[in-house]
């Protein structure tokens, strides 16, 4: 499940410097006649990862000089783009843009994920950390973590479901340590993504949810939920009044998750490189890095080789997490 680039260095050595060549011609060809370049994307449209890749996508059809379309394969918390992407041929026409849930965390959670982040896909570059939060929903006076947890206690008997994008997910073992810190029975209630999730917060029909700092941040800032709490060993940039879980208390929730963009296994490297290089150059645009900031990331570049070590710590660091928590896979 954890990335080395020491298991895809075999596979680049044995395509050869010829079939190499080739590759970069086919891709050459293609791109001059139009072939577009496929970004699939594990939510659906409207989320924040989908406003993501459409960020991304637009620039990027500039830099390439190709067209780049967006693929939304949604369900099973990006399994299904992950299996999409498994089975794409590794010619450099289809990638993955994905934060850690699919790539660190699914293949731990569920028994048969149909891919193997490890052995099936080969990171392209980083660009991007950001944070899990708790928001609650207008429904509730809560402006606090406390304040909530009060009002649970106090309205809902200590009952209470909290919404999340995906089962057996990051946000599903925020609920658990919500409820095991405090002391009130809440239960995780999965979504298929953060988009109903938040359109049933936004109608008072879940007083709470958890999911990244993309999803929430709009309508946090117009007041229609209030984010109060979120992950990482500091405050984010643009919830500087929202207190960290590790200020309240909480253990083993410094890392922040990560987004970047994968490939299939036996892509060319020249080709790895080049979109490498286009993304960033792209991440290195004002509008581009603001717009991101903007949706609550922290934009950064990160090369194949330095994001692959990312990857390797968070998802060793979950590893940890879900085993000591005693969860069964799915």
């Amino acid at each position: 499940m954890v990335f080395s680039m020491q298991r895809v260095q075999p596979v680049r050595r044995a395509l050869g410097a010829g079939l190499f060549l080739a590759a970069m011609g086919l891709a050459g060809l293609a791109q001059a006649q139009g072939t577009p370049i496929r970004i699939l994307v594990g939510f659906p449209a409207g989320a924040g990862t989908d406003a993501i890749a459409r960020t991304l996508g637009e620039k990027l059809k500039d830099v390439l000089g190709v067209p780049v379309v967006v693929e939304n394969r949604a369900g099973a918390g990006g399994q299904i783009a992950a299996q999409a992407l498994k089975a794409a041929p590794a010619d450099g026409h289809t990638l993955f843009l994905s934060h850690d849930h699919s790539i660190s965390i699914l293949p731990q959670v569920v028994k048969n994920p149909g891919f193997n982040p490890a052995t099936d896909f080969v990171p392209v570059a980083g660009f991007a950390t950001f944070a899990n939060v708790l928001a609650v929903s207008g429904g509730t006076p809560a402006k606090s973590i406390d304040e909530y947890v009060k009002w649970v206690r106090t309205q809902r008997g200590g009952k209470e479901t909290i919404g999340i994008p995906a089962p057996a997910s990051i946000p599903e073992f925020l609920v658990k340590m919500i409820s095991e810190k405090y002391k009130i029975d809440v239960q995780p209630a999965p979504y298929r993504g953060s988009a109903p999730m938040t359109a049933d917060m936004l109608g008072n029909q879940i007083t709470a949810g958890i999911a990244s700092v993309p999803d929430f941040i709009e309508n946090h800032k117009a007041g229609k939920v209030r984010i109060v709490a979120s992950i990482g060993a500091k405050r984010q940039a643009v919830l500087p009044n929202v207190p960290t879980f590790t200020e309240l208390g909480f253990s083993n929730l410094e890392d922040l998750p990560y987004y970047g963009i994968f490939a299939p296994v036996g892509t060319p490297q020249p080709i790895i490189d080049k979109y490498g290089d286009a993304l960033q150059k792209v991440l290195a645009m004002p509008d581009v890095k603001q717009k991101l900031t903007t949706m609550g990331l922290t934009v950064g570049y990160e090369p194949q080789g330095q994001f692959a070590g990312r990857v390797r710590s968070y998802t060793q660091t979950w590893e940890r997490i879900i085993q000591s928590s005693g969860f069964k896979p799915l």
